[in-house]
């Protein structure tokens, strides 16, 4: 077998990215003991790091080892049991995500939906809150399905107000789009590292307020391998993950580090340097950064002659979606980016199949030259296909906000 040897593409779609150089050369440091005290100081310089990312003070907040589904899953069958109501805001594909590992947790779940390109009011949200009941709301922050930004701010309150745990999957938004899991009033949040992060797929940060962590507490088992005298098993009934038990796994994450699984210690290595890189950075500018990089892609896709889809007010900072020209093949547009360019574009799923492209801006690649080398290549591809665009309009438009952002 060869050795490894990928072509070097620039991965301009919906996620994942190219990862910052400075990740990568932390996930190849030498492995330790799982309980090392060097690598338990670790995980514990993990906790803290991703509570300033949440911007939270939650003491249980910490990695699931796998890609941000696995986060997805651990909150939601640890604090489901079957018949409970759920209710889940669908606004894109991982809305339907959500709805499906909850049923699978044995959920009764309860869906709204908007067209897909539009975001939930928060009145909507509050109706259904009445209607349903439910015990859980479950509502993705950033599809990059649909490229838009669910707004959040006003739902932690309502959520309280009608006693309903709230959960976040922030995979796609959090670091290139404003996230205060405190000041929202958010009870769970699980994100990934492969998009605004800028770290590979493979470890789930999530944070837990105390009222989340009360309610799976009461659920709470210890396996007889390991189980001691003093370990006494909560009333409720068992929860139908074993890799996905939050408090088993916060039995191992807390002092007593009751074994559960053997960490992933490159993964954690990663995740502590994500977000060492972005609280080096700080998270406003980074936000920041996202912006102006996006609003240059935005901006520059319109002097492609590309129609943007969705309501652009409400648009992720980090992707932005336009609709595939009628006159070009799009998936031969896509191929011809990636081979004769080495850049990566992202398609779309579902009612959106086919229909319209995804450009990202998403952490190391939420950079003035990775904008610009994409729409000057995407400008060749479109033009030879017999797309009608005024050369050399998109990067002067990208040009233009950035000029007018380095004079801000």
């Amino acid at each position: 077998m060869n050795r490894l040897n990928p072509p070097p593409r620039l991965l301009m779609g919906p996620g994942p990215i190219n990862c910052y150089p400075r990740v990568l050369s932390a996930m190849s440091t030498q492995l330790i003991g799982q309980y090392d005290p060097v690598m338990t100081s670790y995980m514990n310089e993990v906790m803290g790091l991703y509570r300033q990312v949440f911007k939270t003070e939650n003491q249980s907040t910490l990695l699931i080892d796998g890609t941000s589904r696995a986060g997805i899953e651990a909150v939601l069958v640890s604090c489901i049991e079957p018949g409970d109501k759920v209710l889940v805001p669908i606004f894109g594909r991982f809305g339907h995500l959500l709805k499906e590992i909850s049923e699978r947790a044995g959920a009764d779940v309860h869906t709204i939906e908007v067209e897909w390109g539009q975001v939930f009011q928060p009145e909507q949200i509050e109706d259904a809150i009445k209607r349903v009941r439910p015990k859980v709301l479950a509502l993705v922050q950033g599809d990059t399905s649909t490229t838009m930004l669910q707004p959040l701010e006003h739902i932690g309150e309502i959520c309280r107000r009608y006693d309903v745990l709230f959960y976040s999957d922030a995979t796609a938004s959090i670091g290139g789009n404003p996230f205060e899991t405190d000041k929202w009033q958010l009870d769970a949040v699980s994100v990934g590292l492969q998009k605004c992060l800028g770290g590979p797929s493979g470890s789930a940060p999530i944070t837990l307020s105390d009222r989340y962590v009360d309610v799976v507490r009461g659920r709470h088992h210890v396996e007889a391998g390991i189980k001691a005298e003093h370990h006494q098993d909560a009333q409720g009934s068992r929860i139908r993950s074993n890799y996905f038990d939050i408090p088993m796994i916060l039995d191992y994450w807390g002092e007593e580090r009751l074994n559960h699984h053997t960490e992933a210690t490159s993964m954690l290595y990663c995740a502590r340097e994500c977000a060492i890189n972005l609280l080096e950075e700080g998270i406003d500018n980074s936000i920041a950064r996202h912006k102006v990089n996006g609003d240059a892609m935005l901006q520059g896709a319109k002097g492609l002659n590309l129609e943007i889809f969705g309501d652009v007010s409400h648009k992720m900072t980090n992707v932005v979606g336009v609709y595939i020209p009628e006159a070009v093949n799009g998936d031969k547009i896509r191929e011809q980016m990636l081979l004769d360019f080495n850049i990566e574009i992202g398609t779309s799923f579902g009612p959106l199949h086919g229909k319209i492209w995804r450009l990202g801006t998403m952490g190391y690649n939420a950079r003035k030259d990775a904008v610009l080398h994409t729409l000057q290549s995407l400008e060749t591809v479109l033009r030879r296909a017999g797309h009608k665009l005024s050369l050399g309009e998109a990067v002067d438009n990208a040009m233009t906000v950035y000029e007018e952002n380095q004079n801000a």
